[in-house]
């Protein structure tokens, strides 16, 4: 890119090219250089607007938390629509359809990131927390609305879920779980609170 073109967005620009970076690439092949060249644009310019790379990172790992709210919020409004099974099995695969499968390794891999993180998310990996955080919100909807048992341990199912999911999804390079899999994990995580009908 010429000197004095200015680049509109630029945060954005480089946090979309991190992740098709991570992506297609994966979490080693994620440094500043591959980023840059992705966005098209000179190395100098990541540098000018974030102290060092894993502060840039750190910043990319956020975003891509932030941008969890609207899934979120999609799946609360669900609570009391459809079945407990289908909108659970909906947004398990949203999640790790996402980015969301390939920034677990990126903040396994990356020490400095990690302690970076810290500062903002004292507890958990970042994205698995928050999509725990989102499951159990829908459950204790779908509890206070009677579709699942009273009693029910919304934290801890949606713990299992996440972690059932994650490990369903891990494997970045294969082919994606077959939907019929994602059901049946969410079907044996959520079964025995399910009121019978």
């Amino acid at each position: 890119m010429p000197t004095g073109v200015a680049i509109r967005d630029v945060r954005e620009q480089l946090f979309d090219a991190a992740e098709r970076v991570l992506l297609r690439d994966g979490p080693s092949a994620l440094t500043s250089r591959a980023v840059t060249t992705e966005a098209g644009c000179a190395k100098g310019v990541l540098h000018r607007h974030f102290e060092d790379f894993d502060a840039f990172l750190a910043d990319f790992v956020l975003d891509r938390i932030d941008r969890m709210d609207a899934q979120a919020a999609l799946l609360r409004d669900a609570a009391g629509t459809g079945t407990v099974v289908d909108n659970l099995t909906d947004a398990v695969t949203a999640l790790f359809g996402s980015v969301a499968v390939a920034i677990v390794p990126l903040v396994t891999f990356r020490d400095e990131l990690r302690a970076r993180l810290r500062e903002k998310w004292p507890v958990g990996v970042p994205v698995l927390t928050e999509g725990a955080v989102m499951i159990e919100a829908y459950l204790a909807a779908e509890r206070d609305l009677g579709r699942i048992t009273a009693d029910a341990p919304v934290d801890a199912l949606a713990a299992t879920m996440i972690g059932a999911g994650h490990l369903l999804f891990a494997d970045r390079t294969g082919a994606p779980p077959d939907p019929a899999a994602i059901r049946t994990m969410v079907t044996t995580v959520v079964g025995s609170v399910l009121p019978v009908r």
